[in-house]
């Protein structure tokens, strides 16, 4: 048996899961291992492997990225699997600007052009970029591949991604919207797709990934036509601790009025903002619900009304890249598991024919082929994402599942 593995890694931490590649179906099931090595670099560096079966290892051992890799090869083992079986690696990358319009395995250019993107996302791609070269550098023969955050949002018309800012900024520095969450929105629509039975080559699709990070896409034929984020993860929605949109001139204000730098403006927008700035208690959508609904918290209520808005407004918008809705498809954790939410996204976008059931709400669409909308209604559909699977396909169409070891 042979394996695929996906690495999503980060400045101080990195994920995995590992899949078979006997069959595509499988790319679908509980990966064979899965796990995180989170606060690399620091004495408390931890590291958690999960099987499929429920069975888990816990280490705490000082550890910088390389270190977490070797462990997680010398462990394999000990739940039944080898490194040597592995056929390919692939890579979550952030952004891939406009060089990359889908998924690439991994040489010498496609290293040199993902280098070029990185102050387009300096706090991710540098990060993302450090597990390929490791891998690289420790197992030079194995195929890698890169999927790209932003790959699926490259079919956006100009009239989306352009701002109405001097066009030579766009020519000359590459300042468009690029959009993310793409290895989600694809699969998602994807998925929709098919459980609905529609048509591939006819099918108008919106989708809403809502988790820590939140943002919609219209998807037309299953490409994105437009999208809620733009240059940054910070434009669009409102999101956990990301404010989504403000006025520009935001920043101004805040710098002469209370003599703010630009960075701690940016800072407060990304970490401060959102659902924790607005309740000034939490970021997690769960524990505000809990608060308003039990403790009568205003300002969990006041964070929730604001989210459940903002979306609603937002989707009406992409709905202009439409010309019908075939479904809304909610995702992502708040958007697969809180139906409160659902319900009042829904009832505010009445003017598009949606009516929410809110007995297959409840249950989050299961047993429903994951629609939560009544018989006669616009649909609306809740689908699980994997992402991880989504990479995990794209290694494999790219290097075959024999690998090239």
């Amino acid at each position: 048996m042979q394996y695929v593995l996906v690495f999503n890694s980060g400045s101080s931490s990195f994920k995995f899961s590992l899949f078979s590649t006997d069959s595509t179906a499988a790319l679908e099931q509980t990966p064979l291992l899965n796990g995180l090595a989170e606060r690399l670099n620091t004495p408390e560096a931890a590291m958690r492997l999960v099987a499929a079966d429920g069975s888990r290892q816990d280490l705490n051992f000082p550890a910088d990225h390389q270190k977490a890799i070797e462990t997680l090869v010398e462990k394999m083992p000990e739940f039944g699997l080898n490194f040597a079986d592995v056929a390919v690696v692939g890579h979550r990358v952030v952004h891939g600007g406009e060089r990359f319009s889908e998924s690439v395995l991994i040489c010498d250019k496609a290293m040199e052009d993902m280098r070029a993107c990185s102050e387009l996302a300096p706090l991710h791609n540098p990060a993302n970029i450090l597990g390929i070269e490791l891998i690289r550098e420790l197992y030079p023969e194995l195929p890698q591949v890169a999927v790209f955050d932003t790959a699926f949002h490259q079919t956006l018309p100009r009239k989306a991604f352009l701002y109405p800012i001097p066009y030579s900024l766009y020519r000359d520095h590459g300042i468009r919207r690029y959009g993310f969450h793409g290895t989600s929105h694809r699969y998602v629509s994807e998925t929709a797709i098919k459980q609905l039975e529609l048509s591939e080559d006819d099918n108008q699709l919106l989708v809403a990934h809502l988790g820590n990070g939140c943002s919609a896409t219209a998807v037309v034929n299953g490409k994105s036509v437009d999208t809620t984020m733009g240059l940054t993860p910070l434009e669009g929605l409102v999101m956990g601790t990301r404010s989504g949109d403000v006025d520009p001139s935001l920043h101004q204000y805040l710098q002469e009025t209370l003599g703010w730098s630009l960075s701690k403006i940016t800072d407060m927008l990304n970490r401060e903002s959102g659902l924790l700035g607005l309740s000034e208690l939490s970021n997690d959508m769960r524990t505000l619900y809990t608060a308003a609904e039990d403790e009568d918290h205003e300002g969990a209520a006041l964070a929730i009304e604001v989210f459940c808005f903002r979306l609603a407004r937002q989707l009406a918008a992409l709905a202009t890249s439409l010309t019908r809705i075939d479904a809304l498809v909610f995702t992502g954790g708040i958007g697969e598991h809180n139906a409160s939410t659902r319900t009042r996204v829904l009832e505010q976008l009445a003017i598009f024919g949606f009516n929410v059931d809110l007995d297959r709400n409840e249950v989050n669409g299961e047993t429903f082929g994951g629609v939560i909308s009544c018989e006669g209604s616009t649909v609306a559909m809740v689908v699980k994402t994997n992402e991880e699977a989504m990479i995990a396909r794209d290694a494999l169409l790219l290097v075959g599942t024999g690998g090239g070891q």
